[in-house]
């Protein structure tokens, strides 16, 4: 009994402790992002957890029409106007194999298993995690309607995918009906 308590109180302290670092790690994302299209502004941020291990900072910026609506996440993913999300390793347990299988299983949860019609532009993203993956680490995924999804690592562009269908199967791997996860997607709304 004693050491269910003791697991119960550490679960919860370190839950606490995390929303904690989430919200001073929103000081160190920035408040906005240029686009080519637009300016965009940081929504909120929420800490990806695997196993009791803080792994990323996922930030979400929106533009103003979206900012001012305050949509809710669906309609985010389905949302064919510029955003980004900024994901900013936080430990260097990450590696590119086990963060291109997180994605690919990401991707699965978010199209509910139909990968099938964007599998070309999923390898294609996927591509980007080859390179050796180190602790502080920032991709930047940036949706402009006109261009696509292009994808920066520490402020480099290295790919540039096209098409809605993609960008709401890629958004959604963090703010879809089964995100990877529901801590920082709330997070990510800016609701914690």
């Amino acid at each position: 009994m004693f050491k269910n308590i003791a697991v119960f109180l550490f679960v919860i302290c370190f839950s606490g402790s995390s929303v904690l670092y989430a919200q001073d790690a929103a000081g160190k994302f920035p408040n906005n992002m240029k686009t080519g299209e637009a300016e965009l502004t940081l929504k909120g941020v929420g800490v990806r957890t695997k196993l009791f291990v803080d792994v990323y900072l996922g930030g979400l910026y929106l533009n103003e029409k979206l900012n001012e609506k305050n949509t809710d996440a669906k309609a985010l993913v389905k949302a064919n106007e510029p955003m980004a999300i900024r994901l900013k390793i936080t430990s260097g347990l990450i590696n590119s194999e086990n963060m291109a299988d997180a994605t690919r299983e990401g991707f699965e949860m978010s199209t509910d298993g139909n990968v099938k019609p964007i599998k070309h532009q999923i390898d294609k993203f996927i591509a980007v995690f080859q390179e050796e993956i180190e602790d502080n680490d920032a991709y930047n995924i940036v949706y402009q309607p006109t261009e696509g999804v292009l994808v920066y690592k520490n402020d480099e562009l290295r790919i540039n995918i096209k098409g809605l269908e993609f960008k709401e199967a890629l958004f959604g791997i963090w703010l879809g009906d089964d995100p990877v996860d529901e801590d920082l997607k709330s997070g990510m709304l800016g609701e914690e």
